[in-house]
């Protein structure tokens, strides 16, 4: 498509023998996310056409992640910044102290440059995640699962670093249904550790329900 070729995208990934919820949380991921994507195709192309043309940079966007087991991956998302963000985060970082502290607290940034005007509303309307059915597909990520995690990230974790693990991360969880950005990191690495620790195939039916609300109140995400 615009990106590279989708047999990249849908490249096969190995994982680890155990995964929370096993191999029926694995079917029905399979499912819902093979059946949404086929579904959401024309919105699919639409967002893509849309990021291509605001500035015909990349349209896809990959960031290593941390999965299940440890195993890296490409996490997948419509870019929604520009495309020398590193650039610019880092100038940004060297020449303004308060936000290179809000960064290195939450990993997230309130008033982000980087992000495109097309990005902000993507951001806003969690559009930028709809790539991410294709790693459900592949075995990278669960539909609902801890919040992927960047390898710098993976020392902060501690002694929940195994429960983090144990999963596959999801594009929705329980952080996500749950003030999003607005929750600070303790509390977010708690709640994948709660999440993991007290796993129930119901609970999941419930994250996905609230996520549709905190997706149209729109609440946390920046």
């Amino acid at each position: 498509m615009f990106d590279g070729q989708l047999s990249v995208l849908f490249g096969q990934s190995k994982v680890a023998p155990y995964t929370t919820g096993g191999k029926t949380k694995r079917i029905f991921d399979l499912l819902i996310a093979a059946t949404t994507l086929f579904v959401l195709f024309p919105l699919f192309v639409f967002v893509a056409l849309l990021v291509k043309l605001s500035d015909h940079g990349p349209v896809i966007f990959r960031h290593a992640r941390v999965g299940q087991g440890g195993r890296k991956f490409a996490c997948l998302k419509f870019r929604s910044m520009v495309p020398d963000s590193d650039k610019v985060l880092k100038a940004l970082l060297d020449s303004n102290p308060a936000a290179r502290l809000e960064w290195e607290c939450t990993q997230k940034l309130v008033d982000d440059p980087r992000i495109t005007a097309v990005g902000k509303f993507l951001r806003k309307s969690s559009l930028d995640e709809l790539p991410q059915l294709i790693n459900v597909i592949r075995g990278d990520m669960s539909l609902v699962g801890p919040r992927p995690i960047v390898p710098s990230e993976v020392t902060r974790y501690g002694d929940k670093l195994g429960l983090y693990l144990q999963a596959r991360p999801g594009i929705t969880g329980i952080w996500q249904v749950s003030g999003r950005n607005d929750c600070g990191y303790d509390k977010r690495i708690e709640m994948d550790a709660n999440y993991v620790r007290n796993w129930r195939f119901s609970g999941d039916f419930v994250i996905l329900l609230r996520t549709l609300g905190a997706v149209l109140a729109r609440k946390g995400s920046y």
